[in-house]
């Protein structure tokens, strides 16, 4: 198996690496917005507001499982690094198990407290049920979910890229037409939006079988290997459940966030579903940046050429800035217009823009936080990766929209200032932390 990430130009290899991840991203960004621009387009105001707010859990959930594959993706990336291929079988093997099990859990929990979990979410009451509805159809099909991101994360730490930009494209078509067919031909709304998201992700998984069947892994993996072995998921679960923790948290403090904004009434919570997909959209380039940086370092690690992996972050971090200077002057100026794709209610729109002009700054400075995380992920220090976001998310994202949300006359525009404050504190702590390791001598 040739390694291509170890060698030659660190620039080329690095943006050749994250194109078809950036893609990926895009596909998969677009396979929630695609809900609710057809809900939106469809239904009524109470769909839209339930397909923001269960989509929001959907994705903190997807969240927690992409955290989770992180671990299998950096000991992979590792492993490729040092040509160790019956090391790198064995964690495929161990992965395979251990995520089956791990998407059956989920199918069954999400399920059961469908309800339960809308209520926390302060579900407007015209929309109560049909966030339930999106909640427990989306959480019947966890297992596509999870098996569809472990896939993609296996196939990004072996050095592939463009499988799961293929599997993602897959999917994403088939959401279309399952919205178009459920939701614009049959008007089965939220529930409808959420029921073709699942066979879109079946399809996604079957695709995925057949692709690995054809083309496989580059080294062999064995049907022995299919279990559980101790040493490899303990590794998997050391890189990645920090990760996957940290998704949790910063999850769930979108949805509270949401929980809060949703007391401001639906045309809010409407407004803040929106703009919340739409800052989705903006944050696809760093997302990808930072998986190639992870992927980048991981090897990179493994085949003991550190400074390369540094290289590798700071590369990252020039691009993020550059193309999030673009993407706040579009969103800050532009709010209303971008907001009339996702709804024809002028109301939400502009409640959504009011709500970008200040969350948008974020996409300026997000970057520089991404690849670090990258980097260190690479490294496999994931457990400061996760504890920086713990602390961003409860030490100023959530009190700052919290005590912001009581004052009087307060508006979207002014609560979403919490977001970028969140990024800077997060930005101060990892540089301190780099710079402290560096004193230390154990990194390059």
């Amino acid at each position: 198996m040739e390694n291509q990430l170890t060698s030659g130009s660190v620039w080329k290899k690095l943006i050749l690496f994250a194109i078809p991840v950036f893609g990926a991203n895009l596909l998969q960004a677009l396979y929630g917005t695609v809900d609710l621009i057809i809900v939106g387009q469809f239904a009524s105001k109470a769909a839209v507001s339930a397909v923001s707010t269960g989509s929001m859990t959907m994705q903190t959930i997807t969240g927690v499982v992409i955290g989770l594959t992180m671990g299998c993706t950096v000991l992979l990336g590792q492993n490729i690094g040092k040509e160790d291929y019956k090391a790198s079988s064995r964690t495929i093997g161990s992965s395979v198990a251990l995520f089956v099990i791990t998407g059956i859990i989920l199918s069954i929990l999400i399920f059961l407290f469908a309800l339960p979990i809308s209520n926390l979410m302060n579900a407007p009451e015209e929309a109560l049920q049909a966030t339930a509805s999106y909640i427990r159809i989306c959480g019947m099909g966890s297992i596509c979910i999870v098996l569809f991101n472990f896939i993609s994360g296996m196939f990004r730490g072996i050095g592939n890229s463009k499988t799961p930009l293929v599997l993602m494209a897959i999917a994403c078509v088939g959401n279309i037409i399952g919205d178009l067919i459920l939701v614009g031909l049959f008007h089965m709304g939220a529930s409808g939006a959420a029921l073709a998201t699942v066979l879109a992700q079946l399809l996604s998984v079957i695709s995925a079988i057949l692709i690995i069947k054809k083309i496989g892994f580059g080294f062999e993996v064995v049907k022995e290997e299919l279990r559980v072995a101790k040493k490899e998921t303990l590794l998997v679960l050391k890189y990645g459940l920090p990760i996957a923790a940290q998704e949790l948290l910063t999850g769930i403090s979108f949805m509270v966030i949401l929980a809060i904004l949703n007391t401001f009434g639906l045309v809010a919570s409407a407004g803040v579903g929106i703009a919340e997909k739409i800052c989705g959209l903006m944050f696809i380039v760093p997302g990808a940046i930072m998986s190639a940086v992870s992927v980048f370092s991981a090897q990179n690690v493994g085949a003991g050429k550190l400074a390369r992996a540094k290289e590798s972050m700071f590369a990252g971090m020039l691009i993020t800035f550059v193309v999030g200077l673009c993407m706040f002057a579009i969103s800050f100026f532009q709010g209303v217009q971008i907001s009339g794709f996702f709804s024809n209610d002028l109301d939400v729109c502009l409640a959504s823009a009011d709500y970008l002009k200040s969350y948008s700054i974020d996409c300026i400075i997000v970057g520089f936080n991404f690849c670090m995380m990258g980097y260190l992920n690479g490294l496999g220090r994931t457990g400061f990766v996760a504890l920086q976001g713990i602390l961003s998310t409860f030490l100023v994202r959530i009190p700052v929209s919290y005590f912001m949300s009581k004052i009087a006359g307060v508006t979207l525009f002014q609560i979403g200032f919490a977001t970028p404050m969140a990024t800077v504190f997060a930005i101060a702590i990892t540089v301190i932390y780099l710079k402290q390791i560096q004193k230390q001598k154990k990194i390059v």
